[in-house]
């Protein structure tokens, strides 16, 4: 009896200990497929480009380049509209932190048929991707999350032949570069608004000049008159500044390229100089071009324009972005401008600032 009970410890233990390993086994596992995966990196305007090579080196990579590497618009030193790094598959595996990127672009030819990236598409987006691309078109791009890291966004641009790859490239080129700005927005919000809102400043833009606009809570006023604010922050490096205006509107033609100059030379001669005598600032539209566009703002007509600016008898100057907007039910124009001064520095990065809380606007 007693040799029987032992006999039945014994092989309870046995059991009790394989099934432990196999348990551990198990968790060694999941803990393998399973396993947090890291947070993604990288920069603003950055994207991580998949493709092969020989693509890369030749006429597709050069038609990617001549978009995605254009230069931003109007900024006294050209700085292209993302930064670009290059990565074939077997680039990728060589390196794990390669694949925790933020962005990524697969780039296929799928003609290929000795292609690592083709290889790529069809495993990540399935077998019967050359038949749909084939027969549609527009089929052409698609979305992909979190592949190897989290946050991350992988978007696949692809076409049956090399031809159809130059123009896919063109015409997807504009709904590319708004996607990944859009997901950069997230970075961006909370570099501009580190320290927060400033409801004060946001309440007395509101209150004096009758539109809606989030200012940071990290600037300061510089100078408050009757219908004009600049509101402006300094670090070591860069001089971030927003003057708000309004004024009433009398005619279309304030509407216009020359208006929008106009209005701009005059603020800059009446309140911004440099601490040397008789300095002044206007716009430089010699050097560069003044570039003006029609848009929208809270469903209002508006005109955008870019440029670069300088103070008259001193050595200063950079890149600025205006808004005139007309609000008909006030019959005002609403004057928004954001310039910034960065010696020395690139300047793409502040002028995305700027726009951003140009998008606060908000003209009831």
């Amino acid at each position: 009896m007693k040799k029987e009970m032992m006999q039945k410890q014994f092989s309870g233990i046995s059991f009790l200990a394989i099934f432990i390993l196999i348990l551990s086994g198990c968790a060694s596992e999941a803990g393998n497929s399973l396993s947090p995966r890291p947070q993604a990196f990288g920069s603003s305007n950055q994207i991580a480009v998949i493709a092969d090579q020989n693509d890369w080196d030749g006429a597709i990579g050069d038609t990617f380049r001549f978009y995605f590497s254009s230069a931003y618009p109007i900024l006294p030193q050209p700085e292209p509209f993302f930064d670009l790094k290059h990565f074939t598959p077997e680039e990728l595996d060589a390196d794990s932190y390669r694949k925790e990127l933020r962005t990524y672009l697969v780039l296929g030819n799928l003609q290929r048929n000795e292609s690592s990236t083709t290889d790529m598409i069809k495993a990540d987006l399935g077998s019967e991707i050359m038949r749909k691309a084939s027969e549609d078109k527009t089929y052409n791009t698609t979305i992909g999350r979190d592949k190897w890291a989290k946050g991350q966004l992988l978007i696949y641009l692809f076409a049956p032949n090399e031809e159809q790859l130059y123009t896919n490239i063109k015409d997807n080129f504009p709904a590319i570069a708004k996607k990944v700005n859009q997901v950069d927005r997230k970075r961006v919000e909370t570099t501009v608004y580190l320290s927060g809102v400033s409801t004060a400043f946001s309440d007395q833009v509101k209150n004096k000049l009758g539109f809606e606009m989030r200012i940071p809570a990290d600037y300061i006023v510089a100078l408050d008159d009757k219908d004009f604010t600049w509101f402006r922050k300094e670090t070591d490096f860069v001089s971030h500044n927003l003057m708000l205006y309004k004024i009433p509107y009398k005619d279309k033609n304030q509407l216009s390229k020359e208006g929008i100059k106009a209005i701009r030379d005059s603020l800059g001669r009446k309140y911004i100089s440099s601490e040397l005598a008789n300095t002044y600032m206007k716009v430089n539209d010699i050097d560069l071009p003044m570039l003006t566009e029609q848009i929208t703002i809270s469903g209002k007509y508006a005109i955008e324009a870019r440029g670069i600016w300088e103070i008259v008898n001193d050595y200063m100057g950079g890149p600025f972005i205006s808004y005139l907007i007309l609000n008909e039910e006030t019959n005002e124009l609403i004057f928004v401008d954001g310039f910034i001064f960065a010696p020395g520095k690139g300047k793409r990065k502040y002028m995305q600032y700027l726009e951003h809380i140009f998008s606060s606007i908000n003209v009831g």
